[in-house]
C-alpha cells in the first residue's frame, strides 16, 4: 500500500517525530497548542530514495485529479518535492521565491512593493497556463493562499494571465484546510490524509502507546493543553 509505505519511511528517518521516541516534552506549535508528534518534511531531500517514490505518487496524482499544465513549488520545502514531480512525469516546473514578511496576503503586498521589479516567481510561464502548487504538508492553507497570490501577482507584472485551482501536498493534517480552499474555488488534494487514514497506515511502526494517545489527541487535543492532565494521560 503507498500511503502506508511512505508514512513509514516518514517515520523512520524522523520526518514525523513522536514525543515518547523524540522528545518526551512534546511540541508547542505555531497556534500555541501543545502536540504530541511533530511533522517536519523539510529534510526530505536528505533520502532521495523516499522523495522519489512521494514524486512518482504525487506525480500520478496530480495527472490524474488535477487540471494543470504546470506544477508550482511553494518556497522552500515544496520546490523539492514539486522537482521530483517535475522530472517524474515531464511536467514543466516553476517555484515561487521566498519573501521576507509574506506570512500573509497583505503581508505579501508590502513585501511585493520592497521587491522591486525582481521576479516573485522563477520558471517560464505562458498565457493562459494552468497550476498545481505543491508543498510538504497544509495546516491551515495561509501559506498556499499567498503562493497562489504571488503567482497571480507574478503573471500580472508579466502581462499574462494564469491559473491555480489545485493544491497538491504530501500531508493533510485535516485541520480545515480543505474546507477553507474550497471557498476560494480552490481542491486540495494529499497524499495522506494524517486525522483519517495516516494514524492507521502508521500503526504497524508505532508502539501502541504512541498509537493511542495521538489517535485520542487527534479526536480531542483541547484536553492534552492542561499541563497536569497532559502528565496523567501520557502516564495511563
Amino acid at each position: 500500500m503507498m500511503g502506508k509505505e511512505i508514512m513509514a519511511g516518514l517515520y523512520e528517518h524522523g520526518l514525523i517525530k513522536t514525543w515518547l521516541r523524540d522528545k518526551p516534552e512534546g511540541w508547542k506549535l505555531v497556534s500555541g497548542l501543545w502536540s504530541p508528534f511533530y511533522i517536519q518534511l523539510r529534510s526530505l531531500p536528505s533520502y532521495p530514495s523516499l522523495l522519489k517514490k512521494i514524486g512518482r505518487h504525487m506525480g500520478e496524482m496530480v495527472e490524474k485529479e488535477c487540471n494543470a499544465d504546470r506544477v508550482l513549488g511553494i518556497a522552500m520545502a515544496g520546490i523539492p518535492i514539486a522537482t521530483a514531480i517535475s522530472v517524474g512525469h515531464d511536467i514543466p516546473l516553476c517555484y515561487t521565491r521566498k519573501l521576507e514578511g509574506a506570512t500573509s496576503l497583505e503581508g505579501l503586498k508590502v513585501a511585493a512593493m520592497k521587491y522591486g521589479e525582481h521576479s516573485m516567481v522563477e520558471g517560464e510561464i505562458k498565457d493562459g497556463d494552468k497550476f498545481v502548487a505543491v508543498d510538504d504538508l497544509v495546516t491551515k492553507f495561509d501559506s498556499k493562499l499567498v503562493a497562489i497570490e504571488q503567482l497571480k501577482m507574478e503573471s500580472e507584472r508579466r502581462g499574462i494571465e494564469v491559473e491555480c485551482r489545485d493544491v497538491a501536498v504530501i500531508i493533510d493534517r485535516e485541520q480545515g484546510a480543505a474546507e477553507i480552499a474550497k471557498e476560494h474555488g480552490i481542491k486540495l488534494h494529499a497524499l495522506i490524509p494524517f486525522k483519517s487514514r495516516g494514524i492507521e497506515w502508521l500503526k504497524d511502526f508505532i508502539s501502541d502507546k504512541e498509537y493511542e494517545v495521538i489517535k485520542d489527541y487527534l479526536g480531542n487535543s483541547e484536553k492534552y493543553q492542561d499541563e497536569e492532565k497532559r502528565k496523567e494521560l501520557l502516564e495511563e
